[in-house]
Protein backbone atom coordinates (compact mmCIF):
# COMPACT_ATOMS: atom_id res chain seq x y z
CA UNK A 1 0.00 0.00 0.00
CA UNK A 2 2.53 2.81 -1.32
CA UNK A 3 -0.01 4.96 -2.94
CA UNK A 4 -3.29 4.45 -1.37
CA UNK A 5 -6.53 6.88 -2.44
CA UNK A 6 -10.08 6.46 -1.31
CA UNK A 7 -12.76 5.94 -3.66
CA UNK A 8 -14.04 9.42 -2.75
CA UNK A 9 -10.92 10.96 -3.69
CA UNK A 10 -10.98 8.46 -7.09
CA UNK A 11 -14.03 9.94 -7.83
CA UNK A 12 -12.98 13.98 -7.16
CA UNK A 13 -9.97 13.56 -9.05
CA UNK A 14 -11.88 11.28 -12.14
CA UNK A 15 -14.66 14.37 -11.80
CA UNK A 16 -11.84 16.94 -12.17
CA UNK A 17 -10.31 14.78 -15.07
CA UNK A 18 -13.69 14.67 -16.75
CA UNK A 19 -14.95 18.57 -15.87
CA UNK A 20 -11.67 20.84 -16.28
CA UNK A 21 -13.57 24.08 -15.71
CA UNK A 22 -15.26 22.89 -12.77
CA UNK A 23 -13.40 24.39 -10.42
CA UNK A 24 -13.97 28.30 -11.75
CA UNK A 25 -17.50 27.05 -12.00
CA UNK A 26 -17.70 26.37 -7.98
CA UNK A 27 -16.05 29.83 -7.40
CA UNK A 28 -18.78 31.67 -10.03
CA UNK A 29 -21.68 29.88 -8.03
CA UNK A 30 -19.44 30.62 -3.98
CA UNK A 31 -19.37 34.38 -5.28
CA UNK A 32 -23.77 34.39 -6.08
CA UNK A 33 -24.12 33.62 -2.62
CA UNK A 34 -20.88 34.07 -0.19
CA UNK A 35 -18.75 36.47 -1.29
CA UNK A 36 -20.63 39.42 -0.90
CA UNK A 37 -19.59 42.90 0.37
CA UNK A 38 -21.51 44.30 3.63
CA UNK A 39 -23.13 47.40 4.31
CA UNK A 40 -21.36 48.38 7.68
CA UNK A 41 -23.56 51.06 8.66
CA UNK A 42 -26.80 48.73 7.83
CA UNK A 43 -25.22 45.67 10.04
CA UNK A 44 -24.98 48.64 12.49
CA UNK A 45 -28.31 49.68 12.47
CA UNK A 46 -29.43 45.85 12.58
CA UNK A 47 -27.76 45.28 15.95
CA UNK A 48 -29.01 48.05 17.39
CA UNK A 49 -32.76 47.33 16.47
CA UNK A 50 -32.66 43.60 17.55
CA UNK A 51 -35.25 43.08 20.14
CA UNK A 52 -33.71 41.08 23.44
CA UNK A 53 -35.30 37.83 23.68
CA UNK A 54 -36.56 36.23 26.77
CA UNK A 55 -34.64 33.48 28.73
CA UNK A 56 -37.12 30.58 27.82
CA UNK A 57 -39.03 31.30 24.60
CA UNK A 58 -41.43 28.33 24.81
CA UNK A 59 -43.09 29.26 28.41
CA UNK A 60 -46.17 31.53 27.84
CA UNK A 61 -46.70 33.35 30.78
Amino acid sequence: MAHYESEATQFLNQLKQERPHLDQEQQQGRSLLWDKQLDRQLQDGFKQSKVPQKPYVYQSN
